[in-house]
């Protein structure tokens, strides 16, 4: 089993953070892998049990379910249904927790999964960094944008397309 945790801290409060993070069918929005997202039989997209049916931008589609979801602990955690990506058994958890002493956020996204003999190395590549640091780093743009645009003059050809 391959286990990978990667992790960062923004200069943004944790709720808002989690206010983009929890909606489970919103990723389309802010992650750059992904292009379409919806839920499956019209769920709620925060109900545990959901599952939600996405293309990534190459074309792939893949499907994920909802196993939890705390406002509370601000985590959530989901697993792989159906991809054409050979990681099996994957289950993956974000977690989010407040800097005090900045009013910022840590964040850890990490995963476990099974891969088949030899392509561990090129798998956990995958994951970590075009999946969870891409991630930070569309998050981190957003909020940076964002902060230009609400302390600055209202350009908005500032706003990332």
């Amino acid at each position: 089993m391959v286990k990978v945790v990667c992790s960062t801290v923004l200069s943004v409060p944790v709720e808002d953070v989690w206010k983009i993070l929890r909606g489970f069918n919103r990723f389309d929005v802010w992650h750059p892998a992904m292009e379409v997202s919806q839920i499956e039989r019209g769920d709620s997209p925060d109900r545990v049990g959901c599952i939600r049916k996405f293309r990534l931008a190459d074309g792939s589609e893949l499907r994920e379910q909802l196993l939890a979801l705390s406002d509370e602990e601000k985590t959530l955690s989901y697993c792989l249904l159906d991809t054409p990506i050979p990681l099996f058994n994957y289950v993956s958890h974000i977690s989010l927790l407040p800097v005090t002493d900045s009013n910022g956020t840590f964040w850890e996204w990490k995963g476990r999964f099974d891969v088949p003999k030899g392509s561990a190395d090129e798998l956990t590549e995958l994951v970590s960094k075009h999946i969870y640091n891409a991630g930070f780093q569309a998050i981190r743009k957003h909020f940076e944008t964002q902060q230009t645009i609400d302390n600055g003059p209202h350009n908005f050809s500032r706003v990332p397309e």
